[in-house]
């Protein structure tokens, strides 16, 4: 008898921690992409996510280009590529969502998803960022955005996984590991 309830405290254990899993505090945001659409992040549940805040007048703005190499290579059924302009550096993003699209498309050819311009930093930062950023929201660690073109890893879980800071480059080996992994 003592050996069934622990039997059955382990499995009601085990089936909470993967209801949590895909519970995750990132699939309940809803976000709207660049053509001001809701995009609800529910629906990338078992894709592991790279989400970037960009801008088209940075000195990072080139990454556009292997991050859509990147979103070519490995995008599809097991990731993907988010794009979330932000203009909280210097003025480094002042287009409208319209003005982005066209740039994103005609300069660098992008095809992966692309959000409408959001805040990522102060008082009117975006609920996402908050999450992002915050180890009291994400359980993992404090991770302000310092730049454009800062890359935050989500788990196939939806799980905060990991950033990488905004000159590591798209095709850096820590990121493409995390993607093959």
């Amino acid at each position: 008898m003592k050996t069934t309830k622990i039997i059955l405290s382990v499995f009601a254990l085990f089936l909470s921690s993967i209801i949590m899993a895909q519970n995750s505090p990132f699939y309940s945001f809803e976000v709207k992409d660049i053509n001001g659409n809701a995009y609800d992040l529910s629906q990338l549940k078992g894709k592991k996510v790279l989400i970037v805040n960009t801008a088209s007048k940075c000195g990072y703005t080139p990454q556009y280009e292997d991050l859509q190499k990147l979103y070519e290579k490995y995008g599809g059924d097991e990731f993907t590529i988010i794009g979330f302009p932000a203009n909280n550096f210097m003025n480094q993003e002042p287009g409208s969502n319209s003005e982005i699209k066209e740039f994103c498309t005609n300069e660098y050819g992008v095809s992966f998803p692309m959000m409408s311009k959001i805040s990522v930093k102060g008082d009117d930062i975006h609920p996402l960022y908050e999450w992002l950023t915050q180890k009291e929201k994400n359980g993992k660690e404090n991770a302000k955005v310092k730049w454009n073109f800062q890359k935050f890893m989500i788990d196939e879980n939806g799980n905060w996984a990991g950033y990488a800071k905004p000159g590591t480059k798209p095709f850096d080996e820590d990121i493409v590991d995390w993607i093959k992994g």
